[in-house]
C-alpha cells in the first residue's frame, strides 16, 4: 500500500509545494496536483519535479476537454522526463459547469473521448510510428489547409508506459478505466460498498484488460485526523467538502457525485442534501449528511478506529491510501500512517 495526498489548489502554490519536500522525507509516496478552474496543474508539477527526489507526482486531474490529446501526451512525456520517470497522468472529464462554463467547449462523449486520448497518448509515447488517428480526434486533420501530415514526437520519452489514471464515476467510464488505465481515482470510497456498487463495471472492464497493464491501482482514504482536538474540525471539513460535491457540483438530475452517493445506500439523503444546497442552505446541507457516511469516508478518530478503516480499505482492493491530513504535525502524521501500511 502506498501513501498519497493531494495539494489544495486554492492556496499559495509555492508554500504548498515547498511543504512537499518535508512530506517526502516523512514517507509520502505520491503527491497529486489538482486542476479545476484554478492555477494549472502542469506548472506546479514541473516545480515539484525539480524539488523532489523519489516522490511520485501525478495530475488529479487534467480535464480531457481543455487540451488536445497530443498536447496531453507531450505534457505527460515532458513531466515524466523532468521527474526522472516519476509522473502519472491523471485524466478526467470534470463536469459541464466547468468545461462549458469556464473553458467554453461542449461537454460531450466523455467516455469515448477518454478512451481515444489514452490510446493517442500511448501511441505518442511508444514513438514506433507517426501519429494518425480516426475518430473523435482525426489526426492529421482532414480538410483545413491540406498541409497537415503525420508526425512523431521529436524527443524520445523516458517511458513508453507512463501510468494513466482516470477519475471515473459512471459505470461505462469505470468499465473503460478497468480495461485501459493503470489506476482509478474514485471521488468517494466506502470500502464495504465497492463490490456492491462498482463490482459489475470493474469486472466487465477487467475481463478485457491486457495482462501487461498489471493489477488496477485504486486510491481510497479521505480527510485524516488522529488528534482529538482535530476530530470535530476535520468532520466539519469533510461535511463541507461532500456537501459541495453531492449538493452543488451540477444541477438537479445531473450531478455525478450525487448519483454515486445515492447508489452507496444514501438515496434519501442525496436528495435532501442537494435540495438544501441548491436552495442556498449550505449549513443545513452539511448537517444532513449521515454521521455514518462521514465515519466511513474519512480517517478521523482514535488510532484504533483509523487503523480499522485502513484495514477495510486494503481488504477491498485499495492500493493507495489517499489522505488529506488535518493536524498540527503533518509530517508526524505521515510517518505514523506510513508505518501502519508498510
Amino acid at each position: 500500500m502506498k501513501l498519497s495526498t493531494i495539494l489544495p489548489y486554492g492556496d499559495d502554490p509555492i508554500r504548498n509545494a515547498d511543504a512537499v519536500t518535508d512530506m517526502e522525507r516523512a514517507g509520502l509516496d505520491v503527491v497529486w496536483a489538482a486542476e479545476a478552474y484554478s492555477f494549472d496543474a502542469v506548472s506546479l508539477l514541473g516545480y515539484l519535479a525539480a524539488r523532489t527526489e523519489r516522490l511520485e507526482i501525478g495530475s488529479a486531474i487534467l480535464p480531457i476537454y481543455s487540451r488536445t490529446p497530443t498536447l496531453t501526451a507531450m505534457t505527460a512525456a515532458g513531466l515524466d522526463a523532468l521527474s526522472g520517470g516519476r509522473f502519472s497522468l491523471g485524466l478526467g472529464a470534470s463536469g459541464p459547469q466547468v468545461i462549458e462554463g469556464f473553458h467554453g467547449v461542449p461537454y460531450d462523449k466523455p467516455v469515448a473521448r477518454t478512451r481515444e486520448i489514452i490510446e493517442i497518448c500511448r501511441t505518442v509515447w511508444k514513438r514506433e510510428e507517426k501519429l494518425t488517428n480516426d475518430g473523435l480526434y482525426p489526426i492529421p486533420l482532414p480538410g483545413g489547409t491540406g498541409l497537415g501530415k503525420p508526425l512523431k514526437i521529436i524527443n524520445h520519452p523516458k517511458r513508453a508506459d507512463i501510468p494513466v489514471w482516470v477519475a471515473a464515476l459512471g459505470e461505462k467510464n469505470l468499465e473503460m478505466t478497468a480495461e485501459l488505465a493503470n489506476g482509478w481515482l474514485p471521488h468517494v470510497v466506502l470500502p464495504e460498498k465497492i463490490r456492491e456498487v462498482f463490482g459489475p463495471a470493474l469486472d466487465a472492464g477487467l475481463a478485457k484488460r491486457a495482462p501487461e497493464l498489471g493489477p488496477l491501482q485504486i486510491t481510497g482514504g479521505g480527510i485524516c485526523a488522529l488528534e482529538e482536538e482535530m476530530f470535530e474540525p476535520a468532520r466539519q471539513a469533510a461535511r463541507g467538502m461532500y456537501a459541495l460535491y453531492i449538493g452543488g457540483m451540477g444541477a438537479r438530475g445531473k450531478n455525478f457525485y450525487n448519483t454515486v452517493f445515492a447508489k452507496q445506500g444514501y438515496a434519501d439523503a442525496a436528495k435532501v442534501v442537494q435540495d438544501l444546497y441548491l436552495d442556498g442552505k449550505k449549513e443545513e446541507a452539511m448537517a444532513a449528511l449521515p454521521e455514518d457516511f462521514i465515519d466511513k469516508v474519512s480517517l478521523i478518530g482514535p488510532e484504533g478506529h483509523v487503523r480499522e478503516r485502513i484495514a477495510a480499505l486494503r481488504e477491498n482492493g485499495i492500493t493507495h491510501l489517499h489522505v488529506n491530513p488535518m493536524t498540527s504535525d503533518v509530517n508526524g502524521t505521515f510517518e505514523k500512517l506510513k508505518s501502519w501500511i508498510s
